[in-house]
């Protein structure tokens, strides 16, 4: 299916600023199963340059420069792109003794994936609420991980679009939390059992409560089918409604825009987010 995607960020200050450079994480990440085929970036005002690169997790990173003082900064992006259906869950686990819990990886990747085994730091009721999950799954690796979102996706959402993500043990206290607080608790119950897990946000279609603002879910490292996302929110494995901007071991690294300014201004933010399956709707900029 083909996706449009428009995404709008205006931040308004109260006297004029000085912009400093601004990263931002808002083309799409590479994935076998999409195409772009159209990608439009707006900023006002006016950037001197805008460097595209790759940042060390393989996300596309645009570094935005600025010039002279503003009062504002309106950044548009607009995407379309071709989604076609996959079933995530098709794969053979390699070596095969990674189908049962707990597993360890192969040694040639085991550094590589340190990142994305430490850092949550998982307090020990983090740690036993996944095991006993484990204990429900008889150990099946891919059972755990569908009881995990399953369990999580029976908290009270709440819609929370501003602030880092709560910790693990407050999520998992409360039965309640954002799509970025699920994602956390998911993350750090894979990696308090040695699953290399990591964080991603971009857009999700179809759900008209996720379709106003960004969405997050997780991914976890299996031995022989590499990166697979869970989507404790929706209960549901990655599917074509998935868009992918960022992945990152640290979830305050995924913000879609960061930066700082010059001068002793209040600002305010509103962002706006479109999502539509189908035919590009005729909208003013």
């Amino acid at each position: 299916m083909q996706l449009y995607v428009r995404h709008t960020s205006d931040y308004t200050y109260d006297q004029a600023v000085v912009l400093k450079p601004h990263t931002l994480y808002l083309y799409p990440r590479p994935y076998p199963h999409q195409r772009l085929l159209r990608y439009d970036l707006t900023i006002d005002p006016a950037p001197t340059q805008i460097v595209r690169n790759v940042d060390v997790e393989s996300n596309v990173q645009q570094v935005v420069y600025f010039a002279g003082q503003t009062r504002q900064l309106h950044v548009t992006m607009e995407l379309e792109i071709e989604s076609n259906e996959f079933n995530s869950l098709n794969f053979i686990f390699y070596p095969y003794e990674a189908n049962k819990l707990p597993f360890v990886y192969p040694e040639s990747i085991r550094e590589l994936l340190s990142p994305y085994l430490s850092g949550t730091n998982p307090s020990s009721m983090v740690n036993e609420w996944a095991r006993s999950l484990v204990e429900e799954a008889n150990g099946d690796t891919v059972d755990f991980l569908l009881r995990l979102n399953r369990s999580i996706r029976q908290f009270r959402y709440e819609v929370r679009p501003e602030g880092p993500p709560f910790a693990p043990e407050q999520t998992l206290i409360d039965r309640a939390g954002s799509c970025r607080d699920y994602t956390t608790l998911f993350m750090a119950a894979c990696r308090s059992l040695g699953i290399a897990a990591r964080f991603v946000s971009g857009y999700l279609s179809g759900n008209p409560q996720q379709e106003h603002q960004l969405h997050a879910w997780a991914e976890v490292y299996l031995p022989g089918a590499g990166w697979r996302g869970f989507d404790p929110t929706e209960n549901e494995v990655i599917s074509n409604r998935h868009i992918f901007l960022t992945s990152t071991a640290r979830p305050e690294l995924a913000a879609p825009i960061s930066g700082t300014f010059t001068g002793q201004a209040q600002s305010t933010f509103r962002a706006e987010l479109f999502i539509n399956n189908g035919q590009v709707p005729n909208l003013s900029h």
